[in-house]
């Protein structure tokens, strides 16, 4: 699979179509937009609108707080309208965030997710294809529709799924039922290539895939600007943003293989006491490097 390069652009839909043509115009493969503040799907109607040959996608829509009937029409119709070149990315996000943000019940993430998409293709291949709605799995099922609920078939119907993954079982899951892992940026090297990776591969195996055609997406955090005082304000807001991700205790394993488990622990009491500001002085250049 060729090496593509795509960048993130802002949520705020004002200012969607200029950075996406600008995206365009520079050269990128790809654009994609978070879920954070803002909906990760309405941007990408007007990267649709506004672009003619640039892939774009979710990086990444949390996938529980909507039903996969919902995530399903919506990648069915942004893949027709832009001809194909919508990407679904997805991500299960934290206990907290599922139970306390978007109200919705914690199941163990890995297994509800695998049904997740499984729902989802059924879905996709019933539209496509009048295959009966038959599809009964552990957290979700489809066994009803009608002509009126069915959208029909589209040109391009194989719409990729990439799923974001900071522990193994995700990264297992994205080798098995998805084509692709969205790494997160908060993993290092060393996490990446002794544990991420191997779990794709065994993922890809476990389902009789070629591994070469499950797509790798990299992050990681890039320190960049135009002079020496702005690198260093850019490092420290990269900085604040790896002692949040270091706090939260499903990504301790990538702190716990470097020996920064007491870190880790430390940042996470401090971030349920709100001291965020604090939390940045745990971060070591080492950290950093």
């Amino acid at each position: 699979m060729p090496m593509t390069v795509g960048t993130g652009i802002p949520t705020d839909m004002t200012q969607v179509a200029e950075k996406a043509r600008q995206a365009e115009r520079l050269g990128y493969d790809a654009v994609s937009v978070g879920e954070t503040a803002h909906n990760p799907f309405l941007p990408l109607v007007l990267v649709a609108e506004h672009t003619e040959r640039l892939h774009f996608g979710s990086s990444v829509a949390i996938a529980f707080p909507r039903v996969p009937h919902i995530t399903a029409n919506i990648a069915w119709d942004l893949s027709k309208y832009s001809g194909g070149r919508f990407i679904l990315g997805l991500g299960t996000q934290v206990k907290g965030h599922n139970e306390r943000r978007f109200s919705v019940p914690w199941a163990p993430p890995g297994p509800h997710l695998r049904d997740y998409i499984n729902c989802m293709r059924a879905i996709w291949d019933s539209w496509q294809n009048g295959t009966k709605p038959n599809y009964e799995g552990e957290y979700y099922q489809y066994k009803l529709t009608s002509p009126f609920f069915n959208p029909g078939p589209i040109e391009h119907p194989d719409i990729p799924v990439i799923i974001s993954a900071v522990n193994p079982f995700n990264a297992r899951l994205a080798g098995e039922v998805a084509d692709g892992i969205a790494i997160h940026g908060f993993s290092t090297f060393k996490y990446i290539r002794e544990v991420l990776i191997p779990a794709v591969h065994e993922g890809a195996r476990r389902a009789g895939k070629d591994v070469r055609n499950v797509h790798v997406r990299g992050g990681g955090f890039i320190v960049t600007a135009k002079t020496e005082e702005e690198v260093r304000a850019a490092k420290e807001r990269s900085r604040r943003q790896i002692s949040f991700y270091a706090s939260t205790r499903s990504y301790s394993n990538v702190m716990k293989i470097h020996g920064w488990a007491d870190e880790a622990a430390q940042l996470h009491r401090m971030s349920i006491e709100g001291k965020w500001d604090d939390m940045v002085g745990l971060i070591t250049d080492d950290m950093m490097e």
